[in-house]
């Protein structure tokens, strides 16, 4: 990873070499000096500033690996000082993220995209990248962590969309039948009432389940900031399922699973009592030009 380091003037390059990233500089991008190391990852390093909750007068460097366990520190032009970490901030199918330099100063945004490790069976290609998402710094009771949640732009794919509130399993059930397609972007916020957790299901198979009482969704540990309630934001594709709870505090992604049955959205019946606070589905126009 290179880029450009104003303070000093210099070219900064991030290389994994050994256990770890190296820190080098330049001034010509030709000539490099080694200055550091920090020891912890394994290949496709990722080093970049971010505000802390907005506020450019309080910045924070985020460094991670190609697994995307990260530190968060400080950066002088030579060395990362890692002030707290390793966290994570996704879970499953996705590796070697990278994200854009020189985004327009006026737009601001750390934009990530990954590579999704998920089978494309027929395709003329190996895998996938997932969608983009931007990364943002954020203070939680654990203290500050990265978060990732999907581009605004992806509202301009919006094909047909639905929206409902306050519902039970059933209401909820009975609504989702009106949605059809293979594309979909969906919001929602579930609260549990009675029983410990829920399941939400595309054609028979879990895509979303959360458990409260094991803090675990998809069977990965979550430190969520409410335990009874949770809000999440999928991307649904015709191979991957991408989800994101708590305005990006935790990004899920993994393979769709063939279909089971025709059933199509709903919420597992026989979870005891929840309530659908609210719940958002936009069907996807494809990206794929058509010939």
């Amino acid at each position: 990873k290179i880029f450009w380091y104003e303070p000093t003037k210099k070219w900064v390059m991030v290389l994994f070499e050994k256990d770890g990233h190296s820190i080098y500089n330049s001034g010509n991008l030709k000539d490099w000096s080694y200055k550091s190391h920090t020891r912890g990852f394994w290949e496709c390093p990722e080093m970049f500033p971010l505000a802390v909750d907005g506020n450019r007068n309080n910045r924070k460097w985020v460094m991670y690996g190609a697994s995307g366990t990260y530190m968060i520190g400080n950066f002088d032009g030579e060395t990362f000082t890692m002030e707290s970490g390793k966290h994570v901030f996704f879970s499953g199918n996705q590796y070697a993220s990278q994200t854009y330099n020189n985004i327009p100063e006026s737009d601001g945004r750390r934009i990530q995209i990954g590579w999704g490790t998920i089978p494309q069976p027929g395709m003329a290609f190996t895998n996938m990248m997932t969608f983009p998402t931007q990364l943002t710094l954020r203070t939680t009771r654990n203290g500050v962590r990265l978060f990732s949640e999907p581009i605004a732009e992806i509202t301009e794919l919006h094909k047909k969309s639905y929206q409902w509130s306050d519902m039970t399993i059933d209401q909820a059930n009975t609504n989702l039948q009106s949605v059809s397609g293979d594309l979909f972007h969906i919001k929602m916020k579930v609260e549990i009432i009675d029983g410990t957790s829920f399941d939400f299901q595309l054609n028979g198979n879990s895509i979303v389940r959360y458990d409260m009482n094991m803090n675990k969704i998809n069977g990965t540990f979550y430190e969520g900031d409410n335990f009874d309630s949770i809000t999440l934001e999928l991307l649904i594709d015709r191979t991957s399922v991408e989800a994101f709870a708590d305005n990006g505090k935790l990004a899920l992604i993994a393979p769709l699973k063939p279909a089971k049955n025709k059933n199509g959205f709903e919420f597992r019946k026989s979870d005891p009592k929840i309530k659908i606070h609210n719940l958002e589905v936009h069907e996807l126009k494809s990206i794929w030009q058509q010939n």
